[in-house]
């Protein structure tokens, strides 16, 4: 393994308890981005025992004491999770000349302390994730697939100040309300229909009853009812959020069902989680 320049430091946890100090205030005081990262880890912490059990791994990237890079390899519980990884730096200070020292480091470290088929997925900051791509293709010979960029997301966000409710004529026609467990079923397959337009991340309808049965039981999701033709309840739109922390709450997926398409339901419903 070449030598890492002088000033980068690269430590290696196994554990969430593990994580110094340094790492739980990094994480805490850039909550929005951290968001892919910081829910994870205080979930394997609370764990404990289960946390030492479930091959997680997180990879700090420091220049001159400061921490710049924190990666996560950690699973959920339908599986592994890409490879997620935050950086403190400002975007404009994320030019290829700055960062890829840093994200080498990060490669190397990785790939001696996971199986390299254990890379699956990179998210990132998009110079970053190419930076990252670029490197791990170096390093262990692995080609990108064809259509190597699988989506590009920009993580809007709202605060008190700037959400605007739903009206009141809207919140009393509306059906808007915390999934119960006799949603679970109608839940699971509009997360199936959800996953299908999701290549590679598809779920077949087990694994779809099983997510659905995970964000009922949190209580991570909430639903969107509908009138059917004969009068009869259905659920039309489901929203999850499952990246939580203190300040701040990810909505991770919202769907439609396609009969009840460009009715307004998913936007209502944003709102009316977003106002929880």
């Amino acid at each position: 393994m070449p030598s890492l320049p002088s000033d980068i430091s690269i430590q290696l946890f196994t554990q969430a308890k593990q994580l110094p100090p340094t790492v739980w205030r990094t994480l805490q005081d850039h909550p929005r981005p951290a968001n892919i990262i910081l829910p994870q880890a205080l979930k394997a912490k609370e764990e404990g025992s289960k946390d030492a059990a479930a091959s997680n791994l997180w990879i700090i990237c420091s220049t001159d004491s400061n921490i710049e890079f924190i990666l996560s390899v950690t699973n959920g519980p339908l599986g592994a999770y890409p490879i997620f990884i935050v950086t403190t730096l400002p975007f404009e200070h994320l030019t290829d000349e700055h960062i890829r020292p840093c994200i080498r480091s990060l490669v190397f470290a990785l790939a001696q302390a996971a199986p390299t088929s254990r890379v699956y997925s990179i998210f990132s900051v998009e110079p970053v994730t190419l930076i990252f791509a670029d490197e791990w293709t170096q390093h262990t010979g692995i080609a990108l697939a064809d259509n190597h960029v699988y989506y590009a997301a920009k993580i809007s966000h709202c605060t008190i100040k700037t959400l605007r409710p739903l009206s009141v004529i809207e919140a009393q026609e509306n059906v808007l309300r915390p999934a119960v467990r006799e949603d679970i079923e109608e839940i699971g397959d509009l997360c199936y229909h959800f996953a299908s337009t999701s290549q590679p991340f598809i779920l077949n309808k087990t694994r779809a009853q099983l997510e659905a049965t995970s964000l009922v039981e949190k209580k991570q999701v909430w639903v969107h009812e509908a009138k059917g033709p004969e009068g009869t309840k259905e659920i039309a739109s489901i929203v999850a959020f499952t990246r939580n922390s203190d300040r701040v709450a990810a909505i991770t997926k919202v769907y439609t069902s396609k009969r009840w398409e460009h009715r307004r339901y998913a936007e209502r419903l944003v709102r009316k989680v977003c106002e929880q």
